[in-house]
Protein backbone atom coordinates (compact mmCIF):
# COMPACT_ATOMS: atom_id res chain seq x y z
CA UNK A 1 0.00 0.00 0.00
CA UNK A 2 1.20 3.51 -0.65
CA UNK A 3 1.39 5.88 2.26
CA UNK A 4 -0.84 8.91 2.02
CA UNK A 5 2.11 11.30 1.80
CA UNK A 6 4.25 9.64 -0.93
CA UNK A 7 3.18 8.32 -4.33
CA UNK A 8 5.78 6.48 -6.44
CA UNK A 9 5.07 6.92 -10.15
CA UNK A 10 6.42 4.32 -12.58
CA UNK A 11 7.19 5.61 -16.06
CA UNK A 12 8.93 4.71 -19.27
CA UNK A 13 12.21 6.59 -19.37
CA UNK A 14 11.65 8.35 -22.72
CA UNK A 15 11.52 12.18 -22.72
CA UNK A 16 7.83 12.02 -23.72
CA UNK A 17 6.90 9.67 -20.87
CA UNK A 18 8.79 11.74 -18.33
CA UNK A 19 7.06 14.91 -19.60
CA UNK A 20 3.71 13.16 -19.06
CA UNK A 21 4.69 12.25 -15.51
CA UNK A 22 5.67 15.87 -14.83
CA UNK A 23 2.17 16.95 -15.88
CA UNK A 24 0.67 14.50 -13.39
CA UNK A 25 3.05 15.62 -10.63
CA UNK A 26 2.19 19.28 -11.27
CA UNK A 27 -1.58 18.69 -11.29
CA UNK A 28 -1.36 16.48 -8.19
CA UNK A 29 0.74 19.05 -6.32
CA UNK A 30 -1.95 21.68 -7.02
CA UNK A 31 -4.78 19.34 -5.98
CA UNK A 32 -3.11 17.64 -2.98
CA UNK A 33 -0.19 19.81 -1.82
CA UNK A 34 0.57 17.47 1.09
CA UNK A 35 1.52 14.55 -1.17
CA UNK A 36 5.10 14.02 -2.37
CA UNK A 37 5.84 12.12 -5.57
CA UNK A 38 8.89 10.32 -6.87
CA UNK A 39 9.54 8.73 -10.27
CA UNK A 40 10.48 5.07 -10.76
CA UNK A 41 11.82 4.85 -14.36
CA UNK A 42 11.69 1.60 -16.40
CA UNK A 43 12.78 0.84 -19.95
CA UNK A 44 10.20 -1.29 -21.74
CA UNK A 45 10.79 -3.94 -24.38
CA UNK A 46 8.90 -1.67 -26.80
CA UNK A 47 11.44 1.11 -26.18
CA UNK A 48 14.38 -1.25 -26.72
CA UNK A 49 12.99 -2.97 -29.84
CA UNK A 50 13.16 -1.01 -33.08
CA UNK A 51 11.54 -3.64 -35.31
CA UNK A 52 7.91 -4.44 -36.11
CA UNK A 53 5.87 -4.10 -32.89
CA UNK A 54 3.62 -7.06 -33.71
CA UNK A 55 6.65 -9.38 -33.35
CA UNK A 56 6.82 -8.33 -29.68
CA UNK A 57 3.14 -8.96 -29.08
CA UNK A 58 1.97 -5.51 -30.10
CA UNK A 59 1.30 -2.41 -28.07
CA UNK A 60 1.54 -4.31 -24.77
CA UNK A 61 5.32 -4.09 -25.33
CA UNK A 62 5.14 -0.54 -23.95
CA UNK A 63 3.10 -1.42 -20.88
CA UNK A 64 4.24 -4.87 -19.68
CA UNK A 65 7.20 -3.76 -17.54
CA UNK A 66 5.23 -0.80 -16.18
CA UNK A 67 2.41 -3.15 -15.16
CA UNK A 68 4.91 -5.51 -13.50
CA UNK A 69 6.42 -2.72 -11.37
CA UNK A 70 2.94 -1.68 -10.27
CA UNK A 71 1.81 -5.21 -9.40
CA UNK A 72 5.07 -5.98 -7.56
CA UNK A 73 4.46 -2.98 -5.31
CA UNK A 74 7.59 -1.17 -6.56
CA UNK A 75 5.37 1.77 -7.59
CA UNK A 76 1.89 3.04 -6.75
CA UNK A 77 0.83 4.76 -9.95
CA UNK A 78 1.48 4.33 -13.67
CA UNK A 79 0.89 7.02 -16.28
CA UNK A 80 -0.15 5.65 -19.69
CA UNK A 81 -0.95 7.13 -23.07
CA UNK A 82 -4.33 5.45 -23.49
CA UNK A 83 -3.67 4.97 -27.21
CA UNK A 84 -0.79 2.61 -26.24
CA UNK A 85 -2.86 0.45 -23.88
CA UNK A 86 -4.29 -2.63 -25.66
CA UNK A 87 -8.09 -2.83 -25.50
CA UNK A 88 -8.53 -6.25 -27.11
CA UNK A 89 -7.70 -7.80 -23.72
CA UNK A 90 -8.53 -6.59 -20.20
CA UNK A 91 -6.17 -4.58 -17.98
CA UNK A 92 -3.84 -6.81 -15.93
CA UNK A 93 -5.79 -8.42 -13.07
CA UNK A 94 -5.57 -6.40 -9.90
CA UNK A 95 -5.15 -3.03 -11.67
CA UNK A 96 -7.62 -0.30 -12.54
CA UNK A 97 -7.66 3.14 -14.16
CA UNK A 98 -8.32 5.62 -11.35
CA UNK A 99 -8.58 8.68 -13.60
CA UNK A 100 -8.28 9.95 -17.17
CA UNK A 101 -6.80 13.45 -17.41
CA UNK A 102 -8.29 16.26 -19.48
CA UNK A 103 -7.82 15.44 -23.15
CA UNK A 104 -5.08 17.04 -25.25
CA UNK A 105 -5.20 17.66 -29.01
CA UNK A 106 -6.23 14.45 -30.81
CA UNK A 107 -4.97 15.48 -34.26
CA UNK A 108 -1.92 14.42 -36.27
CA UNK A 109 0.80 16.81 -37.42
CA UNK A 110 2.86 16.77 -40.60
CA UNK A 111 6.52 17.77 -40.26
CA UNK A 112 8.50 18.75 -43.37
CA UNK A 113 11.88 20.54 -43.21
CA UNK A 114 10.70 23.11 -45.78
CA UNK A 115 7.23 23.48 -44.26
CA UNK A 116 5.38 21.72 -47.09
CA UNK A 117 1.83 20.45 -46.50
CA UNK A 118 0.74 16.99 -47.67
CA UNK A 119 -0.94 18.51 -50.74
CA UNK A 120 2.26 20.35 -51.67
CA UNK A 121 4.58 17.35 -51.40
CA UNK A 122 5.95 16.01 -54.69
CA UNK A 123 5.25 12.48 -55.93
CA UNK A 124 7.25 9.85 -54.01
CA UNK A 125 7.90 11.98 -50.89
CA UNK A 126 8.89 9.51 -48.14
CA UNK A 127 6.89 9.97 -44.93
CA UNK A 128 8.27 8.28 -41.83
CA UNK A 129 5.61 6.48 -39.80
CA UNK A 130 5.05 2.96 -38.46
CA UNK A 131 1.37 3.58 -37.75
CA UNK A 132 -0.86 1.27 -39.82
CA UNK A 133 -3.68 3.75 -39.17
CA UNK A 134 -1.74 6.59 -40.83
CA UNK A 135 -0.46 4.41 -43.69
CA UNK A 136 -3.98 3.24 -44.60
CA UNK A 137 -5.47 6.74 -44.50
CA UNK A 138 -2.62 8.32 -46.49
CA UNK A 139 -3.18 5.63 -49.13
CA UNK A 140 -6.77 6.94 -49.42
CA UNK A 141 -6.17 10.69 -49.25
CA UNK A 142 -2.61 11.18 -50.55
CA UNK A 143 -1.61 8.16 -52.66
CA UNK A 144 1.27 10.16 -54.19
CA UNK A 145 3.36 9.95 -50.99
CA UNK A 146 5.24 6.85 -49.84
CA UNK A 147 5.32 5.66 -46.21
CA UNK A 148 8.57 4.31 -44.77
CA UNK A 149 8.70 2.43 -41.43
CA UNK A 150 9.88 4.71 -38.63
CA UNK A 151 9.99 3.85 -34.90
CA UNK A 152 11.50 5.55 -31.87
CA UNK A 153 10.44 8.48 -29.73
CA UNK A 154 9.61 11.82 -31.33
CA UNK A 155 13.08 13.33 -30.80
CA UNK A 156 14.70 10.24 -32.30
CA UNK A 157 12.40 10.40 -35.34
CA UNK A 158 13.24 14.07 -35.88
CA UNK A 159 16.93 13.08 -35.84
CA UNK A 160 16.28 10.30 -38.37
CA UNK A 161 14.51 12.75 -40.68
CA UNK A 162 17.44 15.18 -40.38
CA UNK A 163 19.77 12.28 -41.28
CA UNK A 164 17.77 11.65 -44.47
CA UNK A 165 15.97 8.44 -43.47
CA UNK A 166 12.73 10.09 -44.65
CA UNK A 167 11.62 13.39 -46.21
CA UNK A 168 8.77 14.14 -43.79
CA UNK A 169 7.17 12.80 -40.61
CA UNK A 170 3.74 12.38 -39.10
CA UNK A 171 3.50 12.69 -35.33
CA UNK A 172 0.76 13.35 -32.78
CA UNK A 173 0.21 17.04 -32.03
CA UNK A 174 -0.20 16.20 -28.31
CA UNK A 175 3.18 14.45 -28.21
CA UNK A 176 4.95 17.40 -29.81
CA UNK A 177 3.23 19.72 -27.33
CA UNK A 178 4.45 17.58 -24.43
CA UNK A 179 8.10 17.79 -25.50
CA UNK A 180 7.76 21.45 -26.51
CA UNK A 181 8.50 20.90 -30.22
CA UNK A 182 5.43 22.38 -31.93
CA UNK A 183 7.88 24.64 -33.77
CA UNK A 184 8.55 21.84 -36.28
CA UNK A 185 4.89 21.42 -37.38
CA UNK A 186 4.17 22.21 -41.06
CA UNK A 187 0.49 21.27 -41.02
CA UNK A 188 -2.10 20.00 -38.55
CA UNK A 189 -4.49 17.57 -40.22
CA UNK A 190 -8.23 17.81 -39.49
CA UNK A 191 -9.79 14.61 -38.11
CA UNK A 192 -11.76 14.30 -41.38
CA UNK A 193 -8.45 13.79 -43.24
CA UNK A 194 -6.65 11.74 -40.59
CA UNK A 195 -8.93 10.01 -38.09
CA UNK A 196 -7.06 9.67 -34.75
CA UNK A 197 -6.22 6.48 -32.88
CA UNK A 198 -8.51 5.23 -30.13
CA UNK A 199 -7.52 7.00 -26.90
CA UNK A 200 -5.67 9.85 -28.65
CA UNK A 201 -4.41 12.67 -26.44
CA UNK A 202 -5.45 11.06 -23.15
CA UNK A 203 -3.29 10.10 -20.18
CA UNK A 204 -4.66 7.41 -17.87
CA UNK A 205 -3.61 6.89 -14.26
CA UNK A 206 -3.41 3.20 -13.37
CA UNK A 207 -3.29 1.90 -9.79
CA UNK A 208 -3.55 -1.40 -7.98
CA UNK A 209 -7.21 -2.17 -7.36
CA UNK A 210 -6.73 -2.65 -3.62
CA UNK A 211 -4.71 0.55 -3.16
CA UNK A 212 -7.60 2.77 -2.14
CA UNK A 213 -5.22 5.38 -0.67
CA UNK A 214 -3.65 6.17 -4.06
CA UNK A 215 -6.94 5.82 -5.95
CA UNK A 216 -8.58 8.39 -3.67
CA UNK A 217 -5.56 10.70 -3.90
CA UNK A 218 -5.55 10.87 -7.72
CA UNK A 219 -9.25 10.41 -8.57
CA UNK A 220 -9.79 14.17 -8.39
CA UNK A 221 -7.46 14.66 -11.39
CA UNK A 222 -9.95 12.83 -13.60
CA UNK A 223 -12.19 14.48 -16.19
CA UNK A 224 -15.75 13.07 -16.35
CA UNK A 225 -16.25 13.98 -20.03
CA UNK A 226 -13.03 12.20 -20.98
CA UNK A 227 -14.08 9.18 -18.91
CA UNK A 228 -17.21 8.91 -21.10
CA UNK A 229 -15.22 9.30 -24.33
CA UNK A 230 -12.57 6.73 -23.41
CA UNK A 231 -15.14 4.23 -22.11
CA UNK A 232 -16.94 4.36 -25.47
CA UNK A 233 -13.72 4.23 -27.52
CA UNK A 234 -12.14 1.34 -25.64
CA UNK A 235 -15.37 -0.70 -25.71
CA UNK A 236 -15.45 -0.22 -29.49
CA UNK A 237 -11.90 -1.58 -29.76
CA UNK A 238 -12.66 -4.41 -27.36
CA UNK A 239 -15.72 -5.57 -29.33
CA UNK A 240 -13.85 -5.30 -32.65
CA UNK A 241 -10.94 -7.25 -31.10
CA UNK A 242 -8.52 -5.05 -33.01
CA UNK A 243 -4.82 -5.84 -32.70
CA UNK A 244 -1.80 -3.57 -33.17
CA UNK A 245 -1.74 -4.22 -36.95
CA UNK A 246 -5.41 -3.29 -37.40
CA UNK A 247 -5.96 0.12 -39.00
CA UNK A 248 -8.78 1.18 -36.66
CA UNK A 249 -9.39 4.85 -35.95
CA UNK A 250 -12.02 6.74 -34.04
CA UNK A 251 -12.91 9.25 -31.40
CA UNK A 252 -15.82 9.99 -29.09
CA UNK A 253 -16.92 13.52 -28.33
CA UNK A 254 -18.78 14.54 -25.19
CA UNK A 255 -20.72 17.73 -25.91
CA UNK A 256 -21.31 20.40 -23.29
CA UNK A 257 -25.02 19.56 -23.20
CA UNK A 258 -24.20 15.99 -22.16
CA UNK A 259 -24.64 14.32 -25.55
CA UNK A 260 -21.99 11.79 -26.61
CA UNK A 261 -21.08 10.71 -30.13
CA UNK A 262 -18.60 8.16 -31.47
CA UNK A 263 -17.11 8.15 -34.96
CA UNK A 264 -15.06 5.11 -35.99
CA UNK A 265 -13.39 3.75 -39.09
CA UNK A 266 -11.79 0.45 -40.07
CA UNK A 267 -9.41 0.28 -43.03
CA UNK A 268 -7.62 -2.41 -44.97
CA UNK A 269 -3.86 -1.72 -44.78
CA UNK A 270 -3.80 -0.53 -48.43
CA UNK A 271 -6.72 1.84 -47.81
CA UNK A 272 -8.84 0.18 -50.53
CA UNK A 273 -11.51 -0.83 -48.01
CA UNK A 274 -12.86 1.88 -45.70
CA UNK A 275 -15.70 1.14 -43.27
CA UNK A 276 -17.31 4.03 -41.46
CA UNK A 277 -19.79 4.39 -38.57
CA UNK A 278 -20.93 7.39 -36.55
CA UNK A 279 -23.59 7.29 -33.84
CA UNK A 280 -24.99 9.42 -31.03
CA UNK A 281 -25.53 7.83 -27.64
CA UNK A 282 -28.89 9.37 -26.82
CA UNK A 283 -29.78 7.70 -23.54
CA UNK A 284 -27.19 4.93 -24.05
CA UNK A 285 -24.32 4.67 -21.61
CA UNK A 286 -20.81 5.13 -23.12
CA UNK A 287 -19.98 1.40 -23.18
CA UNK A 288 -23.22 0.62 -25.02
CA UNK A 289 -22.42 3.33 -27.58
CA UNK A 290 -18.99 1.75 -28.16
CA UNK A 291 -20.63 -1.65 -28.63
CA UNK A 292 -23.28 -0.26 -30.99
CA UNK A 293 -20.73 1.47 -33.26
CA UNK A 294 -18.57 -1.69 -33.28
CA UNK A 295 -21.60 -3.77 -34.31
CA UNK A 296 -22.36 -1.27 -37.12
CA UNK A 297 -18.80 -1.80 -38.41
CA UNK A 298 -19.03 -5.59 -38.02
CA UNK A 299 -22.22 -5.52 -40.12
CA UNK A 300 -20.16 -3.85 -42.87
CA UNK A 301 -17.50 -6.59 -42.77
CA UNK A 302 -15.01 -5.31 -40.17
CA UNK A 303 -14.34 -8.80 -38.81
CA UNK A 304 -13.12 -10.04 -42.20
CA UNK A 305 -10.96 -6.94 -42.73
CA UNK A 306 -9.34 -7.23 -39.27
CA UNK A 307 -8.86 -11.01 -39.41
CA UNK A 308 -7.27 -10.86 -42.88
CA UNK A 309 -4.37 -8.78 -41.52
CA UNK A 310 -1.43 -10.85 -40.21
CA UNK A 311 -0.45 -10.15 -36.58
Amino acid sequence: MSSADLIRIVSRSSPMALAQVERVRTELAALRPGIRTEVVPVTTSGDRWMGDLSKLGGKGAFTKEVDAALLAGEADLAVHCIKDVPADRPLPAGTVFAAYLKRDDIRDAVIHPEGLTLDQMPEGTRIGTSSVRRVAQLAVTHPHVECVPMRGNANRRLEKMAAGDCDALMLAVSGLERIDRTDVISEILPVETMCPPIGAGVLGLQCREDDTTTIEAVAGLGDTEVWKEITAERMLLHVLQGHCNSPIAGYAKAERDGRLSLRARVFSPDGKTVLDAHEWAGPLDPATLGTSVAVALLRQGAREVIDSIPH
